[in-house]
């Protein structure tokens, strides 16, 4: 019986990480708005969506969380990369999942990167770019 019990509950664990591992592999980022090749007037209404992972606020380092960062005119960044702060690289560290953003009249191109508690990028596949003309 109490191998039984054992047995099951092993395979109880297996499954359950196996589970867990394949939501974290389905996970993605978009762009809620702009749509990809948008007409749009600054600032810039964006709004980020997340499926797979919940959004938390910079500093909470537990799996399969993280917050948004904005990259202006830029790439994804790799697995691993600390998400610069700066002009062009926007941090919502406080969980926002919104913002308005002036930018420039012309053609931009927006990179939202999905980053873990510490600003680490989750990588190109968490991540996704559109490009937008600002009136």
């Amino acid at each position: 019986m109490k191998k039984k019990l054992l047995g099951a509950m092993l395979t109880g664990a297996v499954l359950l990480t196996q589970y867990a591992g394949a939501a974290h592999a389905q996970a993605r980022v978009y762009f809620v708005e702009p749509k990809d090749g948008a007409t749009v007037t600054s600032p810039v209404h964006v709004r980020f969506g997340v499926d797979g992972m919940s959004v938390a606020p910079a500093g909470t380092m537990t799996d399969g969380t993280g917050h948004h960062h904005l990259l202006i005119d830029s790439k994804p960044l790799p697995k691993g990369t600390v998400i610069p702060a700066n002009d062009t690289s926007l941090h919502f560290g406080k969980g926002q999942t919104e913002a308005d953003v002036k930018l420039p009249p012309g053609d931009h191109t927006l990179t939202m990167q999905f980053g873990d508690g510490a600003h680490r990028s989750y990588g190109p596949e968490m991540s996704q770019t559109i490009k937008v003309h600002v009136q």
